[in-house]
């Protein structure tokens, strides 16, 4: 056995020790992930005002951090860039915690957008990958026509998607990730 595949099982071991040791957190992020995505399912506009008004505090802190840092360190290059990037933070944040109604429009339209990049990429990436993935490539590309499929719905249903699309999708992943983390505390629980 070589060196490094013995570091590898070593590092292996140690994930699995510290998993088992601490499996009880996994099981509560996962309960309390999984408890929120369902809220947010069961309740889309709310979770949506919440995902848009937590962007815009992100946005207006980040925005402040980077104005603070920038004139700080005004001497350094790309000082204009900086202070741009820092005033585009500001203003993009004051805005969605101004509107979050508008904000919540402006979060769906760049959410079809990425659908439907992400949509033609997958299917572009499965018929490149056809011969090399033989029989899984359909998958990827059932995946990028889903996305295309997801945006247009999406976008058919403007403005009134705007209210649901966004905190519904976040719910959406909040209760796999805490399914996900569930199973592998349950598993972790049993790891010796």
């Amino acid at each position: 056995m070589s060196a490094q595949q013995s570091s590898i099982q070593g590092i292996q071991r140690a994930a699995t020790a510290a998993l088992h040791e601490h499996w009880v957190l996994f099981l509560v992020e996962g309960v309390v992930l999984l408890v929120l995505g369902a809220t947010a399912v069961v309740l889309p506009p709310i979770a949506t005002l919440a995902v848009t008004i937590l962007f815009g505090w992100l946005f207006l802190v980040s925005g402040i951090v980077g104005l603070v840092t920038t004139f700080w360190m005004r001497q350094a290059p790309g000082f204009w860039w900086s202070l741009l990037s820092a005033a585009l933070g500001i203003i993009v944040g004051a805005m969605l915690l101004a509107s979050p109604v508008t904000g919540a429009l402006s979060l769906t339209l760049v959410l079809i957008a990425f659908f439907l990049i992400e949509g033609a990429v997958s299917i572009m990436f499965a018929l490149d990958h056809r011969r090399e993935l033989s029989g899984q490539w359909g998958w990827m590309l059932m995946s990028g026509i889903i996305d295309l499929i997801l945006a247009v719905m999406i976008f058919a249903g403007l403005p009134s998607t705007a209210a649901w699309a966004v905190g519904l999708l976040v719910g959406i992943n909040m209760i796999f990730g805490g399914t996900a983390l569930i199973a592998m505390a349950l598993h972790a629980r049993k790891a010796t």
